[in-house]
């Protein structure tokens, strides 16, 4: 399990990136020292490829981060996580399109990263109010094949 520590009693990390332990020999490693942000965990390995997971709180601020960082990084493979974003272009029962998709989508064109999207296209997230719909919210960006 990869995540920041606290720094401070209010800004506990956030995300939590777990790693198969059959995958050990990839030698993954947090890189804190190229994004320092407690939403966003970024892990190099084996030979400088890259998986970023991502929480995007209500304010977009992981988001925000990214699109306004300077980033040198080739071989992004992933981008995942809870992204907090209702989308019509993810989420077929929803019937808006938020401009922080836009975004996003901004971020993973940037790392010529693709939307990968599941064959059922089911929601991940439950309510149990069936007054409201179910989520699209977890999304997997990855390099085209």
């Amino acid at each position: 399990m990869f995540t920041r520590t606290s720094n401070t009693k209010n800004k506990h990390p956030r995300v939590f990136t777990y790693i198969n332990i059959r995958l050990i020999r990839l030698c993954f490693l947090l890189r804190r020292d190229i994004f320092n942000h407690r939403n966003i965990n970024l892990l190099s390995f084996f030979n400088h490829s890259f998986i970023i997971n991502i929480y995007s709180d209500d304010c977009q601020s992981a988001l925000k981060y990214l699109k306004d960082t300077e980033m040198n990084l080739n071989n992004v493979l992933i981008i995942t996580g809870d992204f907090n974003i209702r989308d019509n272009n993810w989420d077929p029962l929803y019937l808006h399109h938020s401009i922080h998709a836009d975004t996003l989508r901004e971020i993973a064109d940037s790392f010529t990263l693709e939307l990968s999207m599941s064959v059922n296209q089911a929601p991940i997230c439950y309510t149990d109010n069936s007054q409201d719909s179910n989520l699209v919210l977890y999304l997997v960006f990855s390099i085209s094949m």
